[in-house]
């Protein structure tokens, strides 16, 4: 598997069977999820090792469910491949990997996996068919999604999502016409639904973290200061803008199957109409009526677009939206602080 921008996800193993069995007993849905501070580590070591520009890193997770809590307690990353590694098999990797770790006694049950994202670019077609299928075969898996733009920004982004359980019926139907998403209630606010995160670490580990915070130089805590906005506004702006031409083109698409449909059901009244009013002129000169034909046959019913690719570019719209918005709120509050402290000196 190439670790592109809209590759799937790492394939689901059999031994994530094992988890499913385990929590399905308890019928417990996600509630919370606790990640060892050594996972998010190993996540954002692995994107400053491998990760490059819109290139995405991924990896799986692995931990154990606890009532309503999905604890992460180790991951490992998914190795970039090209086309041309045609002997590499994913699916033995993981198995091995996972292997090696029980061996040695740590946590190897498959609990989900995670991806890097490029500006919040991950509500694609991708993740929702790795998700769905991590989900249906394990209930309790999530996908982390790491954003390593945010992070440099010094604010570490690091959020977990799942598909819904009306989005899960409708994906095991593979019936995504806009009928079916009518009836299923089905919109881009409730695709995905995010499960709040609890980082834990151990107490050595915070006495570490509070030592290093001690010894940490005074102007790097100023960068967070600086009224000098990055170029990650026009970038997310930039592709929020691409995001909503690709929503244009798919209502041109939407509008134009209209439009079809319209003029053959006009053309369909019109055939029975005149097809009608042959048979009464039959009739009254003594001969008998035609018989009535499938219109099906005639008129071949037209295809309607799938609605799922507008679902998920409605859905990157509103997440480039809320980066934005959380990007200008930043910037404008460290305004108004420097506006208050240039009134105060002077």
């Amino acid at each position: 598997m190439a670790t592109r921008k809209d590759s799937a996800g790492p394939a689901t193993t059999v031994a994530s069977s094992k988890v499913k069995s385990k929590v399905a007993a308890g019928d417990s849905a996600v509630k919370q999820i606790q990640i060892d501070g050594l996972v998010v580590l190993k996540i954002i070591k692995h994107y400053q090792e491998e990760g490059q520009g819109s290139e995405v890193v991924q990896g799986v997770l692995l931990g154990l469910v606890v009532d309503d809590r999905l604890e992460i307690t180790n991951c490992f990353p998914f190795p970039q491949h090209t086309e041309d590694d045609a002997d590499f098999d994913e699916v033995q990797y993981q198995m091995e990997m996972m292997r090696s770790l029980r061996h040695v006694n740590i946590d190897h049950l498959q609990v989900g996996w995670y991806q890097s994202t490029y500006y919040g670019s991950f509500v694609t077609r991708a993740i929702l068919d790795s998700q769905f299928s991590y989900q249906h075969a394990i209930e309790e898996s999530v996908v982390l999604i790491y954003d390593p733009i945010k992070t440099a920004q010094g604010y570490l982004s690091l959020k977990a999502y799942r598909l819904t359980p009306k989005l899960m019926e409708v994906c095991k139907e593979k019936d995504f016409s806009p009928e079916a998403l009518k009836k299923a209630t089905i919109a881009f606010e409730n695709m995905f639904e995010e499960v709040p995160i609890i980082i834990k670490n151990s107490y050595l580990i915070n006495v570490l973290l509070w030592e290093l915070e001690k010894k940490s130089a005074v102007a790097d805590r100023h960068e967070l200061l600086s009224l000098a906005s990055s170029n990650h506004l026009g970038k997310s702006l930039q592709l929020l803008m691409d995001r909503v031409d690709e929503m244009s083109q798919d209502i041109v698409k939407y509008n134009t199957y209209l439009r079809n449909t319209s003029k053959q059901q006009q053309q369909k009244h019109q055939y029975q109409q005149r097809r009608q009013q042959e048979n009464l002129q039959r009739q009254s000169r003594g001969e008998p009526t035609l018989p009535e034909e499938d219109m099906t046959k005639l008129f071949k019913p037209l295809q309607p677009p799938p609605r799922m690719e507008s679902l998920l570019i409605a859905g990157q719209i509103n997440t480039y939206c809320e980066n934005v918005k959380e990007f200008t709120a930043k910037n404008l509050g460290k305004l108004f602080m420097a506006q208050a402290l240039q009134e105060y000196n002077s």
